[in-house]
């Protein structure tokens, strides 16, 4: 169950950076309440996860997780330039959370 958690917690630190970054510096209503509430959800599952995983592990994961989301948002909304380079890079980025999976 931890782990379900905190895939999903890596998955609203996405939606808390992208909410982020279209608030206009928090200036605008809806992106900013998103932001606020996918936060506190984000934040609050990553701690649920760490009361039986690695800090560790879990941080680099959720991290991962959210970092991985949010180029990829970023590249397919056209906020940021698609390259080949980045998505192996992505790639390995991916791999690498699967591996601390699969070593825990």
């Amino acid at each position: 169950m931890s782990w379900f958690v905190l895939v999903l917690s890596g998955l609203l630190e996405a939606v808390w950076a992208t909410a982020l970054s279209r608030s206009d510096g928090l200036t605008r209503l809806a992106p900013t309440a998103t932001f606020v509430v996918a936060l506190a959800l984000s934040m609050g599952g990553l701690g649920y996860a760490m009361r039986t995983l690695p800090v560790g592990t879990s941080y680099a994961v959720w991290v991962g997780i959210g970092a991985v989301l949010t180029v990829v948002v970023a590249m397919v909304t056209g906020a940021e330039a698609f390259s080949l380079v980045k998505a192996l890079l992505l790639a390995g980025l991916v791999g690498c959370i699967v591996g601390l999976k699969l070593v825990h």
